[in-house]
């Protein structure tokens, strides 16, 4: 298995302004897979990104640690919003680039970092050889058409016991803090969440 690397983090714009680094990555370390469920694709299309769907309307996501994620530029920045009661979606202000899904509690001890905010080119290393390949899909029912042909398969239930052990680790070990998504002192979220209307949600294009 690759030796644990640290990956850049940047928002995807000319002035880059949200910039960070993911640390201690592998296959190992971290829990990647691909979402079809339609708050995910209702997030990009908030955004104006559909770029960061595939063509099914899936959101290449890797779970890790909060505490191996820090923000190093630009975290005044991020912005929040909120379309389920236990989970907030970051984004980049300046851009509108999706950063990541985290849960709406600083003690939850992941962080959904969004493929469009790690820069694996940065160092010309590609996202399979760093964190591997997705190792599975979910809420494929969500799909805006045929999955890929290359698309991981549904989670057995050998990965969600494999991935219950590694939050339940990560928790232990005290990983859950400090998050770069909440303030330190009040663990309150570093953006107000907007939360859309039922009708703001439902124009969404």
């Amino acid at each position: 298995m690759p030796a644990p690397q640290d990956v850049p983090l940047r928002c995807r714009c000319r002035c880059g302004r949200v910039r960070g680094v993911a640390r201690g990555l592998s296959p190992g370390t971290c829990f990647r897979f691909l979402c079809y469920c339609h708050d995910c694709q209702a997030f990009a299309r908030y955004l104006g990104r559909p770029d960061v769907l595939d063509a099914a309307g899936g959101t290449d996501i890797v779970h890790m640690p909060p505490a191996r994620v820090k923000l190093v530029h630009g975290a005044d920045q991020l912005r929040c919003l909120q379309l389920s009661p236990k989970v907030l979606r970051w984004y980049a202000g300046c851009c509108r680039t999706p950063i990541a899904n985290g849960a709406a509690s600083a003690s939850f001890p992941a962080i959904a970092i969004i493929h469009s905010f790690m820069d694996h080119a940065a160092d010309g290393r590609p996202r399979d050889q760093v964190v591997g390949p997705a190792l599975c899909r979910i809420f494929e029912r969500s799909a805006t058409g045929p999955l890929p042909a290359d698309a991981p398969p549904p989670p057995p239930l050998s990965l969600f016991v494999r991935r219950g052990s590694r939050l339940l680790g990560w928790w232990m070990r005290g990983l859950a803090t400090p998050s770069p998504l909440f303030d330190a002192r009040t663990q309150a979220p570093r953006a107000a969440p907007t939360v859309l209307t039922p009708g703001e949600r439902a124009a969404l294009p």
